[in-house]
């Protein structure tokens, strides 16, 4: 049956994801509040689908104006990060242009950004801006690429500038991949589902399904503010430190799975 696993996961998927698509379009067309809860409810039927079992330290956001900032692991944090939160997300451009992928993305009313021309990611922070004062939650992975799931890369400071309006909060939240079938994650499986580095989608996407169910903590940190002397810069450093100490107690047991 392990072989067959993630074949069979694949089409579970396929038939829950596939009739709910046209739905959400309409939504989009008529309904906009219920267009931005509704792929909360589907990730969450997703997650339960897939055997990402999914436990919350903290004050998770239930509405905006609020930008979360998360540490990157894998494409799962996209299911993870949505099962928790009626969310939207902040993606590379090139995602726009994945197939299946791509459409699921601009479903949930992605914002696409260009991280390498200075002016588009000016005009992207702008986009971002009207989103939140719109009363969005947006998420933003401030690393600029996934990493292994053990360590925190930088956080880059250029998109945490959309936060800069009068009652906008940045909540830094920690991605922690600390679980397998009930055990603890160990080095050797946890690169089966920390998507990094060269890493194929299809193979990564079949391997993860073909491994079995996986406990995700997510961390939600106290929210922040862009005001007083706080600049973008020194709000990106703090977020990046808690990001970083929730990541390094979740690993070591400290955060505790239900």
């Amino acid at each position: 049956m392990s072989g067959l696993r993630p074949w069979v996961l694949l089409a579970l998927f396929a038939g829950l994801t596939l009739p709910l698509m046209p739905l959400q379009q309409i939504f989009l067309w008529t309904w906009p509040g219920m267009a931005r809860r509704f792929p909360m409810h589907y990730h969450r039927m997703a997650c339960r689908l897939l055997g990402i079992r999914v436990e919350v330290t903290g004050k998770p956001p239930v509405e905006g104006p609020l930008l979360i900032v998360s540490n990157h692991v894998s494409w799962l944090d996209i299911l993870v990060l949505s099962s928790v939160a009626p969310v939207s997300f902040v993606a590379k451009k090139e995602v726009n242009g994945w197939p299946f992928f791509g459409t699921l993305a601009r479903l949930q009313r992605t914002v696409f950004v260009d991280r390498e021309r200075r002016h588009a990611t000016g005009n992207s922070r702008d986009e971002m801006g009207e989103r939140l004062k719109a009363g969005d939650i947006l998420v933003l992975f401030p690393e600029g690429t996934s990493s292994d799931g053990r360590n925190i890369l930088p956080f880059k400071s250029s998109f945490f500038g959309a936060a800069e309006i009068a009652g906008v909060l940045v909540q830094p939240v920690t991605l922690a991949y600390r679980g397998h079938r009930n055990l603890p994650m160990t080095r050797r499986i946890l690169p089966s589902y920390a998507w990094y580095g060269s890493m194929e989608l299809a193979p990564h996407l079949l391997g993860a399904l073909a491994q079995g169910p996986i406990e995700v903590a997510v961390v939600c940190h106290t929210p922040l503010s862009l005001s007083g002397e706080r600049t973008r810069k020194a709000l990106a450093r703090h977020a990046e430190g808690e990001v970083r100490r929730g990541l390094s107690r979740a690993l070591h047991g400290s955060v505790e799975i239900g």
